[in-house]
């Protein structure tokens, strides 16, 4: 099975913690295996991820501190593809792009920026794919979000988690909450 991981890069502590956040559970909701914070640490954003799966349920996993071009050569190492999702690449809805990042068949490293990225990460050294939600300006939580969606197919959208303390109950109206075990 393809593993999905997503590296967040350019998280200010002062300014970005809220937005990381909504980064990490959008790609913990939507399929994919962990997120990597490049570059710095963060131990609030750290504390919000593992109350998350602690209660929600996981498998999922957040590192933090790797630098962001070890981490895309390591990856590139051991088989991986990278897609750089960028306002600038490949529209998703005028091109096959997702099709031919699945027929790799290989894992996907996903880099997400929160502020302007580096001139290398639309290189080919650095991205396999270049993938626009769109191309016009909008936030990268959103760009992760209908990016995982259409990788998965929506099927990851009804994923069990395992280990989860709290699940929730679909309803009409109103909310519903259940303990388990």
């Amino acid at each position: 099975m393809v593993r999905v991981v997503v590296l967040r890069w350019g998280h200010r502590p002062e300014r970005d913690k809220r937005l990381t956040s909504h980064v990490v559970l959008t790609a913990r909701a939507l399929g994919a295996d962990g997120v990597i914070l490049a570059d710095v640490k963060d131990e609030k954003v750290k504390k919000t991820v593992e109350k998350v799966v602690g209660l929600w349920g996981g498998p999922f996993f957040f590192e933090m501190g790797k630098p962001w071009k070890e981490t895309v050569k390591e990856w590139k190492n051991m088989g991986g593809v990278v897609v750089h999702l960028t306002a600038y690449g490949e529209n998703l809805g005028e091109t096959d792009v997702i099709d031919r990042i699945k027929a790799t068949g290989k894992d996907v490293l996903v880099l997400v920026g929160s502020q302007k990225v580096p001139k290398e990460f639309f290189s080919e050294e650095v991205s396999d794919f270049n993938v626009a939600v769109g191309n016009q300006p909008h936030s990268e939580c959103a760009s992760l979000a209908v990016f995982l969606d259409r990788f998965f197919g929506g099927k990851e959208l009804t994923k069990n988690f395992e280990n989860a303390k709290l699940k929730i109950i679909p309803s009409r109206r109103g909310k519903k909450v259940v303990r388990l075990g």
